[in-house]
């Protein structure tokens, strides 16, 4: 690809006005030069009329788009199913009412009043708190609420015609909508940022969201018999809310919802405002969520949080705002979080609030924007602390300042404030992105039972999509989760002075956040981090997260939902995808045909702790028989999340774990992690250096041994194995008990003597290959009825290097063996693991009959092969019993058989 058509890809998938300019001109630029140096008249000539076409589209986008017609949004490229149109259905059942999916825009025939003059009436019920209910004087018609001719008194003929225009048409300047004894400030934030692109004269938002609407003067229609309807965006697609004309009525001078100061009668925000209640639990008393929902749901228009006190990049942020506000695709609001009322008065910023952006600009070098305060009577930005010195428009009769007269022609509750400022005080950005900035959406719904507690801490259960771009570009990905009533009443519950403790009722609506992993071939995933993922969002308490990612052709990516502390057992999502190239979405395919779980728990005989622990062979074990090479995967899970896992997975010849020795271990899950950990072996993850990195587990028989990282740590678990062999899924079982320290009595032996050098010629290879080599000490061991009992040294760091134990009975060229560490092979282990053996049975006849029971340590340290001698140290190594009945040690000594 030449320089100029890299540029102008660059250029045709931007994502902003400004940065497709940018590559246009670089365009245009490089094929300038490309004609320059041009090997022949024809390819000049071609080049001639790329760069004329180049210079054409740069100078379209220095036009902008045309202000006369909105952009299409984008449609659905994608057929619903069956099974997500039931999920779109179901969902349309909400706090007792039903919200069915849009199909078309309604006749007039839902709006003419009719022949007995009767006025359509809602039957549903509107909740006012207490301090509303001291001043509600009932619900009442605009024609009852501004003493206006009622629609009888023209015998109903063309009666809403009457009414004068002043209840659907702006005021000839800027609205100024504020809120008074409401508690919905996100939802008046979001009118008010949203005013300019719902109710502007060419191709207003709210022709197609509000009816009945006059297309001609670009204004809703006084409806003849009281009935609106509003197309809004929830639960998966836009929906049908019809509404009555009555409002809240005061009987004082304050206001039960939202008002234009600039036009008292204008009522079609506060059909909006009464609508979105509606969906949103039917209530004045609203407890509020935030703007950036709130404007998804009015508008349908993308919302994104940025989390101001994260790291963000506030240069690039500030671009794509300010680019995106000039051409009319981003609707800006603020949040606070929580403040004292010190800080409170100090700021001139109230907590927990949502403030809506009027305008974005940037003068003398200095990045603002006009924040409005939606209370009639708030707050305001006092300025202390700024980083900015702010130069606010003023009018002629008003101080300059950061009062509301000084911001904007007597807006009530606007102040400019530096982007600076912003960023320091007020902790989310939200933005609500217009969708036709792309040309690709696909929606995808499902149902999500919420995972038991075991398997919070991995994905294993949890919802993931595999998607690959046609082309490289941007991809956004929007996760929905759908408003439930219980939700409101947790709520409710939460908020409610004094607070309603409830032992049934969780006190959140929980978290959700979406990860983005590469190199997965577009499969399943089952923990968050293995693989490493490549991008993530933050956990957010709200219903509705954005993730952004720049795609490359033909790559397979996985994504998966996740969430921390949801209260619900099952929950409905949509999840949609915004592109400006086609995309191939689906569900991720699992990594493995087949599965197996498995349940068990730690108890005080089997938590045996890491592997450095000599009661580490007491851990639960399986036996995996695996008959056909296959790859594999151990995923361990718990519920609780603090506890540190581990899984080991070791070759056996004899169906048991000898010692756990580097030897032994064909694959791990790597450090300790809470709550879950992944043993596996595949492509992705190839088996450990003593497999020689396979990515197939070859036939044979291994073991699983589960872990905690401290003995004694009592759980419950989860263990599930994937595989992926042809024939089915691997055997699995308990495997045969080892050496195993729980339960049993220990005794200990006195700390083993120094073993002087000279005694010892035999080097490590001579040790492994013959262990009649070997030589160290011994000591007896007596029990006065038949014991089962195994032997165990303590892992110890620095000195020795290997260690090797057994136990074994008689004395000479008549001893006999009865169990030993270093598996099959005796072989000395490291020494920082320690040695173990199995257990074993033993009676006092048999020590009796063959010349006693010994225990045999050799130990080794310094030897440097090529015949070196061993040489070894004299730091003290301990040697442990455990047996299920009393026995007796005796001394060490020498042992020279």
């Amino acid at each position: 690809m030449s320089p100029y058509q890299e540029f102008e890809r660059l250029a045709r998938q931007a994502n902003t006005n400004s940065e497709a300019l940018r590559n246009a001109i670089a365009a245009a630029e490089a094929c300038f030069q490309a004609v320059d140096h041009a090997s022949s008249p024809s390819e000049k000539a071609r080049l001639r009329r790329k760069l004329k076409e180049l210079l054409a589209y740069a100078e379209q986008l220095k036009k902008g788009p045309s202000p006369q017609t909105r952009p299409v949004t984008p449609g659905q490229s994608r057929r619903l199913p069956t099974s997500e149109k039931t999920i779109i259905l179901r969902s349309s059942r909400l706090h007792g009412y039903v919200f069915p999916p849009w199909e078309a825009p309604p006749s007039a025939n839902h709006f003419r009043l009719a022949d007995d003059g009767t006025l359509y009436q809602d039957e549903s019920e509107f909740c006012l708190s207490p301090r509303q209910q001291e001043i509600f004087a009932g619900w009442k018609r605009p024609s009852e609420m501004f003493s206006l001719p009622s629609r009888a008194s023209d015998g109903g003929n063309n009666a809403a015609h009457k009414l004068p225009s002043t209840l659907m048409q702006r005021a000839a300047t800027e609205n100024d909508l504020v809120q008074d004894i409401t508690t919905d400030c996100s939802v008046v934030a979001s009118l008010c940022a949203a005013m300019k692109h719902l109710s502007c004269k060419e191709s207003p938002l709210l022709a197609d969201l509000m009816y009945p609407f006059d297309a001609t003067s670009s204004t809703p229609l006084m409806s003849e018999n009281g009935k609106y309807i509003f197309k809004m965006n929830f639960n998966g697609c836009f929906r049908h809310v019809a509404i009555d004309d009555r409002l809240p009525a005061s009987r004082t001078s304050r206001t039960l919802f939202v008002v234009d100061r600039k036009n008292p009668q204008l009522i079609w925000p506060a059909l909006m405002e009464k609508a979105y209640l509606k969906i949103r639990g039917g209530g004045y008393d609203f407890p509020g969520s935030n703007s950036g929902t709130d404007l998804w749901v009015l508008t349908g228009w993308i919302p994104e949080q940025i989390f101001l006190h994260e790291d963000m990049e506030p240069d690039q942020s500030w671009a794509r705002i300010k680019d995106g506000y000039d051409r009319g695709d981003v609707v800006v609001t603020l949040g606070t979080g929580r403040l004292s009322n010190e800080e409170e008065e100090a700021l001139g910023l109230a907590g927990e609030h949502d403030y809506a952006v009027m305008d974005v600009r940037v003068e003398n070098g200095i990045r603002r924007m006009l924040v409005k305060n939606p209370w009639c009577d708030g707050l305001i930005w006092k300025g202390v602390g700024s980083s900015a010195v702010l130069e606010p428009k003023t009018t002629p009769n008003s101080p300059a300042g950061n009062s509301p007269a000084s911001s904007t022609d007597g807006m009530t509750g606007t102040f400019w404030i530096s982007f600076e400022d912003i960023i320091q005080n007020f902790e989310s950005l939200y933005l609500n992105w217009n969708p036709s900035l792309f040309s690709h959406r696909q929606d995808h719904h499902f149902t999500w039972d919420i995972p038991d507690p075991m398997l919070a801490n991995s994905f294993a259960r949890n919802p993931q999509y595999s998607i690959c771009a046609q082309a490289d570009g941007t991809v956004w990905a929007l996760l929905d989760r759908h408003f439930h009533d219980e939700e409101l009443t947790i709520t409710r519950n939460r908020l409610s002075t004094p607070p309603r403790r409830s032992t049934s009722l969780p006190d959140s609506l929980g978290f959700m956040s979406l990860f983005l992993f590469s190199n997965t071939d577009g499969n399943r995933i089952q923990l968050p981090d293995r693989p490493r993922w490549l991008q993530k969002q933050p956990f957010v308490d709200s219903p509705q997260t954005l993730l952004r990612f720049r795609a490359r052709r033909g790559e397979r990516y996985t994504l998966a939902v996740a969430q921390s502390s949801l209260p619900l057992p099952k929950y409905n999502f949509s999840l949609s995808f915004f592109s400006r190239s086609p995309l191939e979405v689906s569900k991720a395919d699992p990594e493995h045909f087949h599965y197996t779980t498995i349940t068990g728990s730690w108890t005080r005989r089997s938590a045996g702790g890491n592997g450095a622990e000599p009661t580490y062979l007491s851990n639960p074990q399986y036996s995996i028989k695996v008959t056909t090479p296959t790859a594999i995967s151990l995923l361990l899970c718990t519920g609780n999340q603090d506890l540190p896992l581990h899984v080991d997975l070791l070759w056996s010849g004899t169906g048991v774990a000898a010692s756990g020795t580097a030897r032994e271990i064909v694959a791990s899950s790597g450090e300790y992690r809470r709550g879950s950990a992944l043993c596996a072996v595949s492509r992705s993850c190839p088996a450990s250096t003593a497999a020689g990195g396979a990515s197939v587990l070859q036939p044979g028989v291994y073991i699983a041994v589960l872990s905690t990282f401290e003995p004694g740590q009592l759980a419950s678990y989860t263990l599930e194995i994937g595989s992926s062999a042809p024939d089915g899924p691997v055997i699995v079982a308990p495997a045969a008990r080892t050496g195993a320290a729980a339960g049993r009595l220990r005794t200990a032996l006195p700390p083993v003597p120094q073993l002087p050098p000279a005694r010892y010629t035999a080097t490590a290879a001579q040790c492994d290959q013959d262990p009649s080599d070997a030589r160290g000490h011994r000591a007896p061991v007596i029990v006065s009825r038949l014991t089962r009992l195994s032997v165990a040294v303590a892992p110890r760091s620095g000195g020795v290097d290997a260690v090797r134990v057994r136990l074994e009975a008689g004395s000479n060229a008549h001893r006999r063996e009865l169990a030993f560490s270093g598996g099959d092979t005796h072989e000395f282990v490291d020494a920082a693991r320690g040695a173990r053996t199995l257990e074993v049975d033993v009676d006092p006849g048999l020590a009796q009959r063959e010349g006693g029971l010994w225990v045999v340590i050799e130990q080794m340290g310094g030897g440097k092969g090529n015949g070196a001698a061993a040489a070894y140290v004299a730091a003290p190594t301990v040697v442990e019993v455990f047996s299920d009945n009393p026995v007796q040690l005796g001394q060490w000594e020498y042992n020279d058989d």
